[in-house]
């Protein structure tokens, strides 16, 4: 009988403490959030991380080129207290250098160097090739997620995943057969930034940081109209990264991955 009335006592405690607990008490603090930081955060695949986190409850940093255009952008992130945009071009030391300045002591979790261009088509072919574009592709595409990566290290260290993802493609591998030369600026830029990264994984492993390169297939984005083949829709490409980007650790770290979870021949 005693053991009983205790049994019922401590359920009572239980069900009073429970009751004392505020109804919103499982929610994550500001402080307990993971952060993510997305550059070309306004549309396409961008867009969908923002999204697709967003929705998981994270703190989304979402930056891109020109935030008073980016109305879909704007449109989530008023719908969504916990993302908030900011401007930066990956192109711009002095944008880079800004948002790393307000940034400061700010822990991000994973850093995803999304933004990116294909540059001018038709300054691409033989007889009309253009290195100034070929130079702005580069900016944008190889240089651009490195200043990224080098000016926000800090915060990602001081994040608990310690994640920098960036966005590649297939069409930068050399150990697959890739068609007839197409968009050679492109897929010049994605090699170089390929090399880069694989370097870079190797210069900070021993600060606990994961560097990875993904590719995301064929995607339905602006960048991909006119591509004459079978794309992706934007939420099915995101739906499949973010599970892959959640189990890659510091031992997949300067590996290339296609959104599938295979490897990619480089």
């Amino acid at each position: 009988m005693q053991r009983f009335a205790s049994t019922i006592l401590l359920s009572l405690s239980v069900c009073l403490l429970a009751s004392l607990v505020p109804a919103n008490a499982a929610e994550p603090t500001h402080q307990e959030r993971a952060t993510v930081l997305i550059t070309g955060a306004n549309r396409g695949i961008g867009l969908g991380f923002v999204r697709s986190y967003g929705e998981r409850g994270w703190r989304v940093i979402a930056t891109c080129r020109d935030p008073a255009q980016a109305t879909e952008l704007a449109e989530f992130a008023n719908e969504h207290p916990n993302v908030s945009i900011m401007q930066l071009d990956v192109s711009s030391a002095s944008e880079t250098a800004a948002l790393a300045q307000a940034l400061n002591g700010q822990p991000i979790d994973l850093l995803i160097n999304n933004a990116g261009t294909t540059g001018n088509v038709r300054n691409q072919s033989v007889g009309k090739l253009d290195m100034a574009e070929f130079a702005q592709v580069l900016a944008v595409n190889t240089i651009g997620p490195l200043r990224v990566a080098e000016a926000l290290l800090p915060n990602v260290m001081a994040g608990k995943q310690k994640k920098i993802v960036n966005l590649s493609t297939s069409e930068a591998s050399f150990g697959m057969d890739r068609g007839p030369a197409r968009i050679p600026f492109y897929r010049s830029s994605k090699s170089a930034l390929n090399m880069l990264m694989l370097n870079y994984a190797k210069m900070v492993a021993d600060r606990g940081v994961t560097v990875l390169l993904v590719n995301p297939g064929p995607v339905d984005t602006d960048m991909m109209k006119g591509a004459g083949m079978k794309l992706a829709s934007v939420d099915s490409a995101v739906g499949q990264i973010v599970p892959l980007i959640d189990q890659l650790s510091l031992a997949d770290s300067g590996k290339f991955w296609n959104f599938d979870g295979k490897p990619v021949p480089w």
